[in-house]
C-alpha cells in the first residue's frame, strides 16, 4: 500500500495526505471588527486502517487540569482549530497526578469546551484511553471495567462516541480475547469508532493481532509508543517493522521527551522553570546535549525552534503517522502548527540521526 506524504506524488510509509499541495492552505478570515487571523486548512493523514483523518501533529490533552487551567485550556482548544489542528489525545486518568485531582480532569475540560459549542465535535478527532488506575477496582482491561469506563469517559467528554479508544497499558491479568471482545461490543454499539493500544512491545502487539485474527475480533489498528529523538529504542526495529507490515497507524507520545527537546532545559538549574522539570533531568547527559546542539543547528537553517525541528523529525519517520505534543501557551501551540509544515532535508535528518545515536 502506498502512502502519500506532503506534495502530491511523494511516497512514504505511515500516512496519507489528503488535501492541498502544501501542509497549509491558508486564507485570512475576518473574525470580528478590527481583527484578522489566519485560518488554515491543514493537510490530514489517514490513521492506519481506521478511516480517521488526523492532523500531522496531535494536540496532547495531558496538560489540561495540570499546567493549563480551564480558561487557558479553552483558549488553546479554540486556537487549535484556528491553526488547522483537528486531533486531541487524552486519557481517563489525566491529570490524577496533580494534588487534589482524582483523574478525569482533562476529559471534563474537553467536555465543557464541546458542550459550549456542540458544532465543535464534528470538527475534531478525539482519542482517549482506559486501563490506568482510577480508584479501587477501577483499572485494567477487563470487560467489566472497560464497559463502565467508556460510559464514564463519554459523560465527561459530553459526547456520544469516542473516535479512537486506547488500551493505556498492558494488562497481564486479562486475556486479549476478553479485552478485544469488550471493544467489539462498543464498536457495534457505536460508542467507539476504532481501537488502539499504548505501550505494547512487538511481541505483545503481535500476540494481540493473532488473537484478533483467530477469534474474529477487532484488532488494535493504532499504536501509541514512546518515541522521540532521544528515546528511540522502544519503537525503532521490530515494533516499527510490525506496524508497517500490518498497516497500523502510529501516534507517538513523549514526542518532545517531556519538554527536553524544546531546548528549554540545558542544565540542572533550568529544571525549576516548569512543573515538568523533574522529568527532564535524565536527559541532561552528553547525548542529550549533542541532540540539542543538532536541533539548534538545523533550526538555525530553517528559522525554526528546537521543538519544531524535533517534531518535524518524528513526522518524517517511517511508520509514524503523527506525534502527540502538548502546549500551555499560544506561542507553543503555534510551534506545533509550524512543525507540521517544516520540511527537513536529507542532510538535516542525517545530522539529527547522528546526534541521537
Amino acid at each position: 500500500m502506498n502512502f502519500f506524504n506532503g506534495a502530491v506524488g511523494s511516497v512514504t510509509a505511515g500516512a496519507v495526505y489528503l488535501s492541498c499541495h502544501r501542509t497549509f492552505c491558508g486564507r485570512i478570515d475576518q473574525l470580528d471588527a478590527g481583527r484578522q487571523q489566519w485560518s488554515f486548512q491543514m493537510n490530514k493523514r489517514l490513521l492506519g486502517r481506521t478511516g480517521l483523518e488526523i492532523s500531522p501533529v496531535v494536540f496532547g490533552g495531558n496538560v489540561f487540569g495540570w499546567t493549563a487551567d480551564e480558561a487557558t485550556s479553552f483558549d488553546l482548544l479554540d486556537r487549535m482549530l484556528d491553526l488547522g489542528l483537528n486531533t486531541i489525545d487524552t486519557a481517563d486518568v489525566y491529570s490524577a497526578w496533580v494534588d487534589g485531582n482524582k483523574g478525569g480532569e482533562s476529559e471534563a475540560i474537553i467536555g465543557k469546551w464541546l458542550k459550549a459549542d456542540p458544532s465543535r465535535r464534528d470538527k475534531i478527532v478525539l482519542f482517549t484511553k482506559v486501563g490506568s488506575e482510577m480508584g479501587e477496582g477501577k483499572k485494567g482491561l477487563s470487560e467489566r471495567w472497560i464497559t463502565q469506563a467508556v460510559e464514564d469517559s463519554l459523560a465527561r467528554l459530553n459526547t456520544d462516541h469516542i473516535d479512537l479508544y486506547f488500551s493505556h497499558w498492558p494488562d497481564a491479568d486479562t486475556p486479549y480475547e476478553e479485552t478485544l471482545g469488550a471493544y467489539d461490543k462498543l464498536l457495534k454499539a457505536g460508542k467507539i469508532r476504532a481501537v488502539g493500544a499504548s505501550n505494547l512491545d512487538a511481541a505483545q502487539l503481535g500476540e494481540a493481532l493473532k488473537v484478533a485474527e483467530d477469534k474474529g475480533l477487532p484488532r488494535y489498528d493504532v499504536l501509541q509508543p514512546e518515541y522521540n529523538l532521544y528515546d528511540r529504542s522502544k519503537f525503532d526495529g521490530a515494533l516499527r517493522d510490525l506496524v508497517m507490515r500490518e498497516e497500523i497507524g502510529v501516534v507517538t507520545y513523549f514526542s518532545l521527551a517531556s519538554g527536553f527537546l524544546s531546548g528549554k532545559y540545558r542544565s540542572k538549574e533550568d529544571l525549576s522553570k516548569s512543573k515538568r522539570g523533574a522529568g527532564v533531568e535524565k536527559y541532561l547527559d552528553d547525548r542529550g546535549m549533542r541532540i540539542l546542539d543538532a536541533l539548534d543547528k538545523v533550526g538555525a537553517a530553517h528559522e525554526a525552534k528546537p521543538a519544531e525541528v524535533a517534531l518535524a523529525w518524528v513526522i518524517a519517520r517511517k511508520g509514524v503517522t503523527a506525534p502527540i505534543a502538548s502546549a500551555t501557551s499560544r506561542e507553543q501551540l503555534q510551534s506545533l502548527a509550524k512543525a507540521a509544515e517544516l520540511q527537513l532535508s536529507a542532510e538535516d535528518v542525517r545530522t539529527l540521526d547522528e546526534a541521537s545515536r
